[in-house]
């Protein structure tokens, strides 16, 4: 027994949704979450090391000052900000395996390299052991 393939055009097949490719909708959510297209590179050339106690995270700012950056740790999660009045866009985040100690870290800025120190926060465990009666 033989089959013939149909001849079949492939317009007819295709379903355009035009009004979802260019609303912008899209490209508006992937710049707030990756940030800027424009302005900001999507990765920011970095450095991370993983001691025993601690992340040390190396990443070039150029042409940034201290008060035009803004550093915030949320859990696992850093995020590296560049203030309105900056000369130069910066925007990075960085995921971690361990939460991060917000008091314990620190930053320091010198010749336009940011280095952060992000103390590892050591789960803690909470096994209790119950009597046998």
């Amino acid at each position: 027994m033989f089959y013939s393939l149909a001849n079949r055009p492939a317009s007819r097949f295709q379903r355009h949704n035009t009004a979802l490719i260019n609303n912008g909708a899209l490209d508006r959510f992937l710049d707030d979450t990756l940030g800027s297209l424009s302005g900001a590179r999507l990765s920011q050339p970095a450095t991370v090391e993983d001691a025993d106690t601690a992340y040390s995270l190396q990443l070039d700012v150029p042409g940034v000052a201290r008060d035009q950056l803004e550093i915030d740790i949320e859990g696992d999660v850093v995020r590296i900000n560049s203030k309105a009045e900056a000369r130069r866009p910066v925007k990075a985040a960085y995921r971690f395996p361990l939460d991060i100690d917000a008091a314990a870290s620190s930053a320091k800025l010198e010749n336009g390299v940011l280095t952060l120190t992000l103390a590892k926060k050591i789960p803690v465990s909470n096994v209790t052991q119950l009597a046998i009666s």
